[in-house]
């Protein structure tokens, strides 16, 4: 984890030279006096001579006026994640990389790599996040900058070789066995927001493009205890992945699915995500 905040703090201070915060001011904290006219939050209170002996007091909203950039800093992600196994596990490239170490065992199959559904997660921790305001507050860009981390559950005893790097049906009965991958990636978006200025609902959708940045096997079995094979295990370096949202107001729904494989030779494995974004937009 040292490495991740060490990455999260590179990106905080990269954003602080260029990241712009909102053009305009929030019309909610401002109260201005300006002779006639008093402008109070979203209210503009006008006084206006009806004759030489009366007044009237005119009480009028004032319209709303989308930020041209608006900026979201710190941006939380909890999901759950799978993947699409398309392998053929009867082509040479699979049996090259899918190892066997006992005498008369089977190949590995698909269901060697099954995944624990329900404790298969996806966190992320987006560093900033802007939306650019295209046209009147309805069509936007989102983008940003952040880490997008996958923790792969295991339902059988598979286990990484780091070299040469390979996966192979172990001899133990791990109660956890895990594979991790952490990406450092650039989503980009356009959103449409149905009601600018209000909590409406929003849709996004866009490509995140990311690097690995970490990856490892962690195992843990009475045999062997807690045991970590850490490095890049055969993992496609570079994550290309369609992503969407769904929100109203802090709330959002999002989405991804891979358009690279996780691994580099020998598996076709898509992995794909599910949950719930904590963002201000």
């Amino acid at each position: 984890m040292k490495k991740i905040y060490m990455i999260l703090a590179t990106l905080l201070v990269a954003l602080a030279g260029f990241a712009q915060t909102d053009t305009t001011k929030s019309i909610t904290d401002t109260t201005q006096n300006r002779g006639d006219t008093l402008v109070v939050g979203n209210f503009i209170i006008i006084k206006k001579n009806r004759d030489n002996r009366t007044n009237k007091i005119s009480i009028e909203k004032r319209p709303y006026t989308p930020s041209k950039l608006k900026t979201n800093w710190w941006i939380f992600d909890l999901g759950f994640a799978n993947i699409n196994d398309k392998t053929n596990y009867a082509s040479a490239d699979a049996q090259s990389f899918l190892h066997t170490i006992r005498p008369g065992d089977k190949p590995i199959t698909k269901d060697d790599l099954k995944l624990r559904a329900g404790k298969s997660s996806n966190v992320n921790i987006w560093v900033v996040m802007q939306r650019l305001n295209l046209e009147k507050g309805y069509v936007n860009l989102k983008y940003g900058l952040g880490v997008e981390m996958f923790n792969f559950r295991y339902e059988s005893n598979i286990s990484y070789n780091k070299n040469p790097v390979y996966i192979f049906r172990d001899t133990v009965n791990f109660s956890k066995n895990k594979l991790y991958a952490a990406y450092a990636s650039v989503p980009f978006m356009l959103n449409i927001n149905t009601n600018p200025g209000h909590n409406g609902l929003t849709f996004s959708a866009g490509v995140s493009a990311g690097y690995l940045i970490g990856s490892h096997n962690k195992q843990i079995s009475g045999e062997r205890g807690k045991v970590k094979t850490k490095g890049d295990l055969g993992l496609e370096k570079f994550r290309l992945a369609y992503i969407g949202e769904l929100g109203i107001g802090p709330i959002h729904l999002y989405g991804t699915y891979s358009i690279h494989k996780l691994h580099e030779n020998g598996l076709e494995q898509y992995p794909y995500s599910i949950g719930i974004r904590f963002s201000n937009f």
